[in-house]
């Protein structure tokens, strides 16, 4: 796939120090417009973006609306989703230009409400106290009752976020499934399930009070006594690098350091 860069949007966010400067001199080389996280572009070739986890993950979901691709330079922490850091630009550029990269389609989920995650939908409860009940229905028919602080259900994608401090399986992104996984369930019992991309999940609380509810770390108003989460119907597009050492797995042990012994 060949991408026109001098139709690029370069994506910076405000409150990162020296972000604009940096968004401003890869628009330079790539001969295209930048502008800031308020300004997201209708129309684009590809978004080029600095900033950390969030900033990528609102990108990502407003380019989905218009099949945009999304590629990030971390200017944050973590920076698990993206694919290099300022010390490599010159490198992500000459690969850019020279058309060595592929676009990945990622599965978004959705609420009743409208909202839309890449990583996940949490229900946490607001009683910083007490654990709260949950019922959880699998396509119109029950599967459990939990005695929780809340829920989480992941994508792939995010399977490596919230959901995996919480317990979950890490899933490889390719694989069209959502995970839901209770947080701090007061059973032993309670484990985390994987099901069907296909699937549709309701979630219902006796008091909506009692709970909050968090899109992509957005936090949403909960006005009913019950949330439905589905699959959405467009998928994120992420440009990833093609690099012997930009893979998923890669990234797993450079980022989690997954599978590496202390001291190793």
């Amino acid at each position: 796939m060949k991408i026109d860069l001098t139709k690029a949007k370069v994506i910076y966010k405000k409150t990162i120090e020296n972000a604009e400067n940096y968004a401003s001199e890869i628009a330079q080389r790539l001969n295209c417009s930048y502008s800031s996280l308020d300004n997201l572009p209708d129309s684009a070739s590809l978004l080029i973006v600095m900033g950390g986890d969030g900033t990528i993950l609102k990108c990502a979901r407003h380019a989905s609306r218009f099949d945009i691709p999304v590629f990030g330079f971390n200017m944050g922490r973590l920076g698990f989703l993206s694919q290099a850091g300022l010390k490599e630009r010159d490198f992500v550029l000459n690969k850019l230009e020279r058309d060595e990269f592929r676009i990945e389609e990622r599965l978004m989920i959705c609420d009743s409400g409208g909202n839309i995650a890449l990583n996940d939908i949490v229900i946490k409860s607001g009683d910083c106290i007490g654990t709260s009940r949950l019922e959880l229905v699998i396509n119109g028919k029950q599967v459990c009752s939990y005695l929780a602080d809340g829920l989480i259900v992941s994508t792939p994608t995010g399977s490596t976020a919230y959901n995996l401090s919480a317990g979950g399986a890490v899933i490889a992104p390719e694989i069209e499934c959502m995970t839901i996984v209770p947080i701090c369930a007061h059973t032993l019992s309670a484990r985390p399930l994987v099901i069907s991309a296909d699937d549709t999940i309701e979630i219902k609380f006796h008091s909506p009070s009692e709970f909050q509810m968090v899109s992509d770390g957005q936090l949403v108003n909960i006005q009913k006594d019950s949330v439905t989460i589905k699959k959405h119907d467009k998928k994120a597009k992420l440009l990833l690098l093609n690099s012997e050492h930009k893979g998923f797995y890669d990234i797993l042990r450079d980022k989690l350091h997954w599978g590496v012994a202390p001291g190793a």
